[in-house]
Parts: C-alpha cells; sequence; structure tokens
C-alpha cells in the first residue's frame, strides 16, 4: 500500500509539472536517498544538504550558484579587522522565517538567530546542545569551538564574531551548510513546549523553500516562500521523489516522471548525450574518493602496510570498470581543479610483487581486513560494491583476504563515525573552493575521533602545516604549506587515492537555468520550467 501511494504521489507530481491544470510549475527531482533530518548542522551528507540547507535555510554569505564565489546573505556585508580576529556582519533586515502548523513567528530575522545557530553547536552548556544527539561534525572538524572565542550581539542587526586565531577560509566556511540559521523563537517555542527535537524534524529557516510533506524512502514536497527576501522562486513547488537506482531515475527521466536526476550510471552516458529531451550537463568534479585505512587498528597503524596495500591495487582498472571514462586516477587528497594541487607528487604504482616485499617486511602474513563498500551512488564513486570488488580481487592476489561490508548510508556514516570499519570507501566534494577544506576537514588531528576523518590520522607534521596555512591570508605561502603537506600525505598513506570524477547532471529541455554545483549541491532557487 506504502508503494502504492508513494507512486500515485509521484505520478500526480509529475501530471502537475507536466502541464496539468492542477498547479502552475511542480518541479520534480529524483533524489537518490533520504536525508538523514533537517537540521544541515547535525549532518555531513550531501543528500541531507539537499534536502535541507539548500531549500529550506539561509547562510550568512552563500556561494553563488554554480561557482565558489562567497556573496552576501542574510549578511548584507562584513568587515575584518586588521589582525584578522574580528569580523563584523552588518545583517539583512525584514528577512521572514517560514510559517508553520506548529509555529508563527513574531519576528523579522535578528542577530539572536545568528547567535542561537552557533552557540547551540558551539557552547556544550548551551540548552540545545545535546539535542538530538548533539554531534555537529562540521563544526568541531573544522575546530569552529575553538576558533570562534564569542560571537556578539552589537545590535539588532549587527553580530561580531571574534576569533582565537586568524583563520584564513572564515567567511567561505560561513558560507557552508553546517552555518545554517535556524530560529531562536522557535527554539524558544519548542524548548517550553517540552519538544526541543521539533526544530530538528519540522524545520523553520528562512529559505526560498518551505518544507511541506516527507514520507521517508519515498517522497519530499515543498512549497516556494512567498516571502523569499530574494524573491520567490520562480517553481510553485518543489518535489524530491526519493529513488535510490540510478537506472530506475534514469527511466523515469525518460518518462517525464522527474526533470532532473544525480549520479547517473557511467554505462548510461552515452545513450544521455543522444537523447533528444535530455540534456546532460558536464563539469570536472571538485571532488575525490578514497579508500581509508583506520589507523588506530593494527596493522594499519604501520604505514609499511597500507603504502604496501596502495601499491596492490590497479587503479587504472577500477577507472575503466567503474568510471567508465568519467574519472581520472588520483594521486592527492585534493583534486587538480583546486589552487596548491601538487602535481610533482609521485604515486604509488601498481606494483603487486613490491606490495608482497613490503608487507613481509612488515611482519605481516595471511592478513584478514574489511571493506566497506557505500550504499549509494556519488560522482567520486559510482558503484562502490563494484570498487570493493575490484580491490578485495587485488588485495587477495598480495595474499590479503577482505571481506566486503555495507550497511544503509545513514548507519554507513555513524558506524565509520565511531572507528568501527578497518578500511572505508568513502569521498569527499569540496565544500567551499579552499584547500582546507580538503586537508583539515578530512585529514587535521582535530577531526580525527569521531569526526569527518575517517582514517582517524593525527600526523603532527603533516597537522602543523595546515594551522600554519590556516593563519595566514597569503595565498602564496598557504600553497607552499599545502603542497607540502600533501607529500608528507602520500608517504604515511591513510588512504588509498582512487579517483576525481568529471560530473555529470542529466536534466530535461523543459528545465531553464538549472546549473551544475561546483560544490556538489542540487539547487533549485532560480530554477524555471519551460
Amino acid at each position: 500500500m506504502r508503494r502504492q501511494l508513494w507512486m500515485a504521489s509521484v505520478a500526480i507530481a509529475a501530471s502537475v509539472a507536466f502541464g496539468s491544470p492542477l498547479s502552475a510549475k511542480t518541479l520534480v527531482y529524483c533524489s537518490e536517498g533520504s536525508p538523514e533530518g533537517f537540521n544541515p548542522s547535525l549532518y555531513t551528507a550531501g543528500t541531507t544538504f539537499d534536502a535541507s540547507s539548500h531549500p529550506i535555510y539561509n547562510r550568512l554569505a552563500e556561494f553563488e550558484r554554480g561557482s565558489t564565489t562567497v556573496i552576501p546573505a542574510l549578511a548584507e556585508s562584513w568587515s575584518a579587522s586588521e589582525d584578522g580576529l574580528e569580523y563584523t556582519f552588518k545583517l539583512r533586515q525584514g528577512v521572514k522565517f517560514h510559517t508553520t502548523k506548529n509555529f508563527t513567528p513574531t519576528r523579522d530575522f535578528n542577530a539572536d538567530d545568528v547567535i542561537f545557530s552557533f552557540e547551540r553547536q558551539g557552547n556544550k552548556d548551551h540548552p540545545f546542545h545535546k539535542v538530538s544527539g548533539g554531534s555537529y561534525e562540521y563544526f568541531e572538524g573544522m575546530s569552529m569551538s575553538e576558533i570562534i572565542e564569542t560571537v556578539e550581539k552589537v545590535d539588532d542587526y549587527t553580530v561580531k564574531f571574534v576569533l582565537s586565531k586568524p583563520e584564513a577560509p572564515f567567511i567561505a566556511n560561513l558560507a557552508m551548510d553546517f552555518a545554517s540559521i535556524l530560529s531562536a523563537e522557535y527554539a524558544d517555542q519548542m524548548m517550553a513546549a517540552g519538544t526541543p527535537e521539533q526544530v530538528d524534524l519540522d524545520p523553520v529557516g528562512t529559505g526560498p523553500f518551505q518544507l511541506q510533506q516527507y514520507q521517508k524512502d519515498a517522497v519530499i514536497r515543498y512549497k516556494a516562500n512567498t516571502d523569499y527576501w530574494a524573491g520567490k522562486a520562480p517553481i510553485d513547488t518543489l518535489i524530491f521523489a526519493i529513488t535510490p537506482d540510478a537506472s530506475v531515475r534514469y527511466q523515469k527521466l525518460k518518462a517525464g516522471e522527474c526533470h532532473v536526476m544525480p549520479y547517473p550510471n557511467p554505462a548510461d552516458i552515452e545513450a544521455m548525450k543522444s537523447d533528444s529531451d535530455v540534456n546532460l550537463l558536464e563539469q570536472e568534479g571538485l571532488n575525490v574518493g578514497y579508500l581509508a585505512f583506520n589507523t588506530e587498528k593494527a596493522p594499519f597503524t604501520d604505514k609499511r602496510v597500507r603504502q604496501a596495500l596502495n601499491m596492490a591495487v590497479d587503479k587504472q582498472a577500477i577507472i575503466e570498470a567503474v568510471f567508465q571514462g568519467a574519472g581520472k586516477i588520483a594521486k592527492n587528497p585534493i583534486p587538480p581543479t583546486i589552487w596548491s594541487y601538487n602535481d610533482s607528487t609521485k604515486d604509488y604504482a601498481y606494483d603487486p610483487e613490491g606490495a608482497k616485499k613490503l608487507l613481509e617486511e612488515a611482519g605481516v602474513s595471511g592478513l584478514k581486513t574489511n571493506i566497506w563498500a557505500m550504499p549509494v551512488q556519488r560522482p567520486y564513486n559510482p558503484n562502490a560494491r563494484r570498487m570493493a570488488e575490484l580491490i578485495q580481487a587485488d588485495w587477495a592476489k598480495v595474499g590479503v583476504e577482505a571481506e566486503i561490508v555495507t550497511f544503509e548510508w545513514g548507519e554507513y556514516l555513524k558506524r565509520s563515525k565511531a572507528g568501527e570499519h578497518e578500511t572505508v570507501l568513502l569521498g569527499w566534494t569540496g565544500d567551499n573552493g579552499d584547500p582546507d577544506n580538503f586537508l583539515y576537514v578530512l585529514l587535521g588531528c582535530d577531526a580525527a575521533v569521531g569526526g569527518t576523518n575517517r582514517a582517524r590520522w593525527c600526523h603532527k607534521p603533516f597537522d602543523d602545516l595546515l594551522q600554519q596555512a590556516k593563519q595566514t591570508a597569503d595565498q602564496a605561502e598557504r600553497t607552499r604549506l599545502y603542497e607540502e603537506a600533501q607529500m608528507i600525505f602520500k608517504e604515511e598513506a591513510p588512504w588509498v587515492t582512487i579517483a576525481h570524477s568529471v560530473v555529470s547532471k542529466p536534466v530535461r529541455n523543459e528545465v531553464v537555468d538549472f546549473r551544475v554545483h561546483p560544490l556538489g549541491g542540487h539547487i533549485f532557487y532560480g530554477v524555471d520550467l519551460k
């Protein structure tokens, strides 16, 4: 029955979208999965950001759609002190929060909402800090609790951030999803009612769309915010038809049941290029796919073992079988499309005999381990199961037996965050166009336990370089430091760097001005239908 209801709802959505008199304009997006929740500060998955931070919320600064350029949003302007320790934001006036069945705002957005949104994440004594699990992986992984000393209300429409040390990418960091601004008034009301978690389940934001309905693993429905400060969206209704299988997504796209789909099968790309109903948008991705070793677990504590298993992986075979021409071998933890990429880094050559010798030198024989394979598709890994099988076969050739493990996506992220894995396939699409967002967020010591550093690798010489780079605004000096850090990373080998991909986005020809976002998101404000 649930399946029938869902199919009916999507069929209605499609009829609405393609000219039914029931509604003006409805855009249907065939999403690849369900969000983990609707408060982006609590999560890290792009699926969640697509469903929460992009449609529902705003940030002080945001990335211009389709680029990494930072532009004003809830803050009209900002300024920094000469020593880089104070940032003052002038807030936009007249911005309305959503009205829902549980909440009617009595005031516009102001400084109290900014302070609430950051204090909740950074102040362990804040009454909302532990609500909904209280895990702020981005905030902690980026050391924001140490960097931000205070968030001060100067007046209702002026906020000052005081930092403990200079942070070169600070403004770009505040444009990221975790920095979305929530309503302090709504939070106060829900706390008084004894249901504080409703803030995260029934979201209230200032964004271009408002959540109307969510049926897990089936459909999310949004309506355009008619009071949106930047102007109402061209479309009236936005529907996420949750469709995990890429082949099914493509069939729905061809049948006109959805307008936009993410993460196509590489094998379908050529057909999409020749499909007269489909416009295939392509762009080199700001991403990396990798296998991380849990460096807290023996024998992966020994870099010789990590180096040997790097040497044992035939990356070219993976590129051909998994990416089918839409990827290139990765040798660094940052993509070549980002500044400070070190092209002089030497990758580990595919060398099974050399891998055997190195394992023998490390005193390792008869190793049994696991490879965790993601259950979802991403540009940086369109088929993790197949990739895991290829690595499993490669490692078997050097005497390493690996079991392939997978879980539902939310569980996969939760368990790998807790360090249950021995090796795990993951990847990253940049959040802000800064190398810090790859190197520090994914490999820094602050994120090594319970954070985004799934290798759980803390190497002081590497971390010291990242800390130095954070504290200088000189991009040439930051580049030098990051280039040196990439060399250390390669020597220590906490990951097998596998691939950078070309991002492909198939959209129907009726769609107007959908833009491929270099940071991986799917943003529908500004998109129209013919």
